[in-house]
């Protein structure tokens, strides 16, 4: 199911970005553009990393944006932000080679990836960025605390250590007062948020933060669309058991992101 993918430099108001666009065999009408940030811990990940996530939304129809944003290892919260900020804010007016002009516009993550869409996603409400149609967080990572039952029962033991260190350099001075932006599991204004579609997973470690985010969006008026898939998914490219699982999950949530751009409007491509 891997889709075609250029690397593009992408220019915004910020200045250039490098960047990944993936395009499957059929896109939806129009397509929807997603800004699609990679998950890891914070550091040391590259856009390559999100390559699983990116193919499954392509083959879901729309036109995948994968940029390189930068890592929390020489610039905390809230550089990476910032970057991806001001790729979603240019899109519609800088990207029209990608896709059409009437084309929706949606953020997705996984991982840390997750935390930075969700974040995003504050960010266009607060700001007034109405091109935004919904977000896409997969086992996002959204509390800094790491101390939900599912993050002490499925995390391995060797993780711990490094994801609470990817925290803390992404927190940055910040990590003793945490911005809303920088951990939206501990937000307190959620109202007025785009549609969310929130996946995870039985055997994740994110699993609890990610459903509780999504009930607290439900209280607050937010739509949202949860799915726990079987298993573990294991978003990033590894090894093993994990790795042999991806196909049959891939094919799962391809269905379900585009569920998700068809319940926001577009439609099947005409033949």
């Amino acid at each position: 199911m891997n889709a075609q993918f250029t690397e593009e430099t992408m220019q915004t108001s910020k200045g250039s970005c490098r960047a990944r666009v993936y395009r499957g065999a059929s896109l939806l009408a129009p397509p929807p553009i997603v800004l699609h940030l990679h998950g890891g811990g914070f550091v040391g990940d590259s856009v390559a990393a999100g390559e699983k996530v990116a193919n499954a939304l392509a083959a879901a129809g729309a036109v995948v944006i994968s940029p390189e944003y930068p890592s929390a290892c020489m610039n905390p919260f809230p550089a990476a932000l910032d970057c991806a900020y001001a790729m979603l804010s240019s899109m519609r007016s800088r990207c029209p080679q990608f896709a059409h002009k009437k084309s929706m516009l949606f953020v997705a993550g996984e991982e840390a990836g997750g935390n930075l869409a969700a974040g995003l996603a504050l960010m266009a409400r607060d700001q007034f960025l109405t091109d935004l149609k919904g977000q896409i967080l997969l086992s996002p990572l959204l509390d800094p605390c790491l101390a939900t039952a599912s993050f002490r029962k499925f995390c391995p033991q060797s993780s711990v250590q490094s994801i609470a260190e990817g925290w803390q350099q992404y927190l940055g001075e910040r990590s003793g007062l945490t911005h809303p932006y920088a951990a939206p599991g501990h937000c307190s204004r959620l109202g007025g948020l785009v549609p969310a579609l929130v996946v995870t997973s039985e055997e994740c470690p994110m699993r609890d933060e990610a459903e509780a985010y999504a009930e607290r969006l439900r209280k607050a008026g937010v739509p949202v669309e949860t799915h726990v898939l079987p298993g573990r998914a294991s978003w990033l490219p590894v090894g093993g058991a994990a790795q042999e699982t991806w196909p049959s999950h891939e094919e799962i949530i391809s269905g379900i992101f585009s569920r998700f751009f068809k319940q926001a409007g577009a439609k099947p491509a005409k033949e």
